[in-house]
């Protein structure tokens, strides 16, 4: 019998799919990555100029007030940040508006200018949305491939900014619907991040680099710390959460007019410089991430860093969380290595990525970032951690529009997505039967139930 004929009509329509968003993830890659390199030379040389010019941080509640009364009045959506990508990809309708790309720029530089504690993840991957679903139109892509196209965009986002393309494209795969991954989206998602991380190395603009002693050999007695160790950062990722919400609640109770919120932080946060005569929890925090993991910190660091970033960000600032819920995470490991025999950088390694996994309900995504920082030896704990970091935080998330299969099964789904998932599928032909078996080989389709195929 002769195979070849069915080999070839099998996987035929597989060579136009992959060519095409190939074309697209190097589109993104392009655009992305070079916006990615222009905003991380941008942040480091204001970083720079603001520690020799360190009154910069008495304008910061002007700063919070201007940027937070820009979006008030020009937003238009775009304040809605991460959770508007996240509800785009649910339910694609309108196109992202572009505003939000120079909007998050201009904003987390003047966070990060005038003394804010900040990261640079959410400015990344809101660039990175923004400027990805302006290319729906002129490709003219039907709703489930704007989807894919958010999704590789975000992936772009993520792996240029932090310089850890696989991790970016997994985050961009699990962070929107925690509990399931779309395998419609794996292809793109990680063509863009490799892409768009190449591309940004290009310009000359990398991330720090993390340089690490060998860790012991992983025995059993020191899962039981490692347990421990996730134990402590989930509980600290729940903290942070309640932290957040609690304060960003409180001053939307008392103070109705959006603009004067961010106002009250930097008042805050700037006496607390005065006070500490210290700038060493502002910013993006990355020194003491290189303290935490090249030897001991005060133990009082991870709670300082906390508190200033929640002022910050829980009032209005723009800017991300992850770079600072890294800081948090690599002085709290540190501090355990106090009463956890294990060596203070691992802990710290393992924190820098765990409490960002419980916060954000992304287990896998921080447990292949710790692969590509630190290596296998550092990533086989961080896979510990980072899963009891996840199971203990529960069901909170930094993700307001994130999915979450309790949600689902209790009905709480986005708006959209039930109604997505309720329609009647049409009636597929040969060809689309080949094209889901192409996608899903194990024709479970457990990962994507609901969703459309996508179009080659």
């Amino acid at each position: 019998m002769d195979t070849s004929s069915i080999v070839d009509s099998k996987y035929s329509f597989q060579i136009p799919y992959i060519a095409k968003w190939l074309v697209i993830s190097a589109l993104l890659a392009v655009a992305i990555g070079s916006a990615n390199a222009f905003f991380l030379s941008t942040l480091y040389r204001i970083t720079d100029f603001r520690e020799s010019h360190r009154y910069l941080v008495w304008f910061l509640p002007i700063a919070g007030f201007l940027c937070s009364l820009m979006y008030w009045k020009f937003g238009n959506g775009s304040e809605k940040g991460t959770d508007l990508l996240i509800n785009t990809i649910f339910d694609p309708k309108e196109r992202v508006k572009f505003r939000m790309a120079p909007f998050i720029f201009f904003a987390t530089i003047m966070t990060h200018l005038f003394g804010g504690s900040a990261g640079r993840e959410a400015t990344a991957l809101q660039m990175a949305g923004a400027i990805s679903d302006q290319f729906s139109t002129p490709l003219r892509l039907r709703r489930q491939d704007r989807k894919i196209l958010i999704i590789a965009g975000i992936a772009a986002g993520f792996g240029s900014v932090f310089g850890t393309p696989v991790a970016g494209a997994v985050f961009s795969l699990e962070f929107y619907r925690a509990g399931r991954i779309s395998h419609q989206a794996i292809f793109p998602a990680f063509a863009s991040a490799i892409l768009a991380d190449t591309v940004t190395r290009l310009w000359g603009v990398s991330s720090e680099s993390l340089r690490l002693a060998a860790p012991p050999p992983l025995e059993p007695l020191y899962v039981l710390f490692v347990i421990a160790a996730g134990l402590a950062f989930g509980l600290c990722a729940i903290l942070f959460s309640k932290l957040m919400r609690v304060t960003s609640g409180f001053l939307a109770r008392f103070i109705p007019f959006a603009p004067l919120r961010p106002v009250v932080g930097g008042v805050v946060v700037a006496a607390l410089v005065l006070a500490s005569g210290t700038t060493r929890y502002i910013g993006l925090g990355s020194p003491l991430i290189a303290e935490a993991l090249g030897g001991r910190v005060p133990v009082q660091d991870f709670a300082l860093k906390l508190a200033f970033t929640v002022l910050t960000l829980g009032t209005g600032f723009r800017g991300g969380e992850v770079t600072p819920l890294f800081v948090i995470g690599a002085t709290l490991g540190n501090a355990l290595a106090w009463i956890l025999p294990l060596p203070p950088e691992l802990l710290a390694a393992m924190g820098m990525v765990s409490i960002f996994a419980g916060a954000s309900n992304t287990p896998l995504a921080c447990t292949v970032l710790a692969f590509e920082l630190f290596g296998s030896g550092y990533g086989k704990y961080a896979a510990i951690s980072c899963i009891v970091s996840y199971i203990v935080s529960g069901k909170r998330s930094l993700y307001a529009a994130q999915l979450l299969d309790f949600k689902e099964e209790k009905g709480e789904t986005p708006k959209g997505f039930a109604e997505e998932t309720a329609a009647k599928p049409a009636k597929k032909t040969k060809k689309d039967e080949d094209t889901a078996r192409a996608i899903d080989p194990t024709g479970t389709g457990a990962s994507d139930a609901g969703e459309e195929e996508p179009t080659s």
